[in-house]
């Protein structure tokens, strides 16, 4: 992090008071105090950082900001209406210190995998800064732009949210002159309760680009092919619509790499990635049309995305007793969960293909339907069975049966592990996925320790 004087971070977050000094530090962890940093003291939940607020400043932090006003026993607490919009104000001072490309990434689906394509990318041509993991919120967000040195080019960052205005305050932190939006589905319609709220709150991102920049969206998503913003560049990429500029034709996939040919104008690129699904296809695409707009040769972006690798348990391909494990469960929603599904039933094998699929979260009235039809749809695209885990789990069941499949309902994960065992044989291939809060990498770790 860069110098940032205490008189300007002041002013940034609205505290009265002179103070003098500057910092190079900042943390938002009592645990982890820097000499001379400057300590945010946030409050969630489960935590309040003003409990810890003094022994910051103990333990070596310069300055403090508050805004619960208690003795503290120093004079340097910068007492602020809300810690939190604090963070983020000083996130936006930090990054308005730096010229540098600044790509903003949203959606409903597939933010994450796209993201590190994009930056793969851009890393050809740029030094770029990226999002570690999924740190798109309002903490992750400014403590990664905390990371920027002159040392930079460019900045790939990816902003997530639950309501209305979160889209917007984060990306007037980031500050953003392209922007990407991946999909519209129906993730968090519980608290938006509609496809067309949701996408408002994430054309937010467009509000703040700067009359002229790149929009880049999905074409095939139903809502965004939709989109005129006179104002901006909206540009459109995907594999069934026509209209897009950026169009992908075909395509075929091996065990673990798929190949298509890249349209652009009257250009055609072969492409190939390291992993399988055709919405990964749709993320290589959000790739290649991000650095076409910086300026990167279509040749160079193809190049980069060789480099690119699966994070976490985003399918992540594990060759295991003699049948293959696809650890797919960082996340879902119906429209992951169908995506996934579909990259099962073309995925070569040579015994039987196997759904575990967990409880999807955050769909409110929708959820049962939604797990029904999930159900439905993994035995129509030719999986042999599914173990369906979790509370809203008998409706997978439910769907899959109705469709002529099989499936057992399981609420234990040791229980389901032990079927799991006693059912895979060698050539199966066995596709995990769930929401995060369901921890369905529990079930993997007791399947690899009970076959060792």
């Amino acid at each position: 992090m860069e110098k940032l004087t205490m008189a300007e971070i002041a002013q940034a977050v609205g505290a009265a008071g002179g103070f003098a000094g500057e910092i190079t530090e900042l943390s938002t962890d009592s645990r982890n105090i820097p000499q001379g940093c400057l300590f945010v003291a946030l409050a969630g939940e489960w935590f309040n950082g003003h409990d810890y607020l003094a022994d910051a400043l103990k333990n070596g932090a310069a300055f403090a900001v508050a805004h619960e006003r208690r003795d503290y026993g120093s004079d340097n607490v910068l007492y602020v209406k809300n810690t939190q919009d604090a963070l983020m104000a000083i996130g936006r001072l930090y990054r308005s210190k730096f010229q540098i490309h600044c790509v903003g990434i949203t959606g409903s689906v597939g933010k994450t995998t796209t993201k590190d394509m994009i930056a793969e990318v851009v890393s050809s041509a740029f030094r770029t800064l990226k999002t570690e993991g999924n740190l798109n919120n309002e903490i992750g967000l400014p403590k990664t732009l905390f990371r920027l040195d002159p040392s930079y080019e460019a900045a790939v960052i990816e902003m997530g949210m639950q309501g209305l205005g979160e889209i917007a305050a984060l990306a007037a932190v980031a500050q953003p002159q392209v922007g990407v939006i991946t999909n519209i589905g129906v993730s968090h319609i519980e608290r938006l309760g509609s496809r067309e709220n949701i996408l408002k709150a994430k054309l937010e991102l467009a509000d703040t680009l700067p009359d002229g920049a790149p929009l880049i969206l999905c074409g095939d998503n139903d809502l965004l092919k939709t989109v005129r913003l006179p104002r901006l560049n909206v540009l459109l990429y995907g594999i069934e619509n026509p209209d897009c500029t950026f169009l992908a034709k075909d395509i075929r996939e091996n065990v673990t790499e798929t190949s298509f040919i890249l349209c652009y104008n009257s250009n055609r690129t072969p492409v190939s990635i390291p992993c399988v699904g055709r919405h990964n296809v749709l993320n290589a695409l959000a790739a290649c049309a991000v650095g076409t707009v910086l300026g990167i040769p279509p040749e160079t972006c193809v190049g980069a995305l060789k480099n690119y690798a699966p994070s976490g348990m985003r399918q992540k391909i594990v060759p295991f007793c003699g049948y293959t494990v696809v650890e797919d469960c960082y996340n879902a929603s119906p429209d992951s969960m169908k995506a996934a599904l579909s990259t099962l039933s073309a995925y070569p094998c040579g015994g039987r293909r196997v759904a575990v699929l967990g409880d999807m979260f955050e769909l409110g009235e929708i959820a049962p339907q939604a797990h029904r039809e999930v159900g439905e749809f993994a035995i129509k695209n030719d999986a042999d069975f599914l173990f369906a885990y979790g509370k809203m789990a008998r409706y997978y069941k439910q769907g899959a049966i109705d469709a002529g499949g099989e499936s057992e309902l399981y609420q234990d994960k040791d229980v389901l592990a032990a079927a799991l065992k006693a059912y895979l044989r060698p050539g199966d291939v066995v596709w995990f996925k769930a929401s995060r809060g369901m921890h369905l990498e529990e079930v993997l770790q007791s399947l690899y320790a009970d076959a060792r």
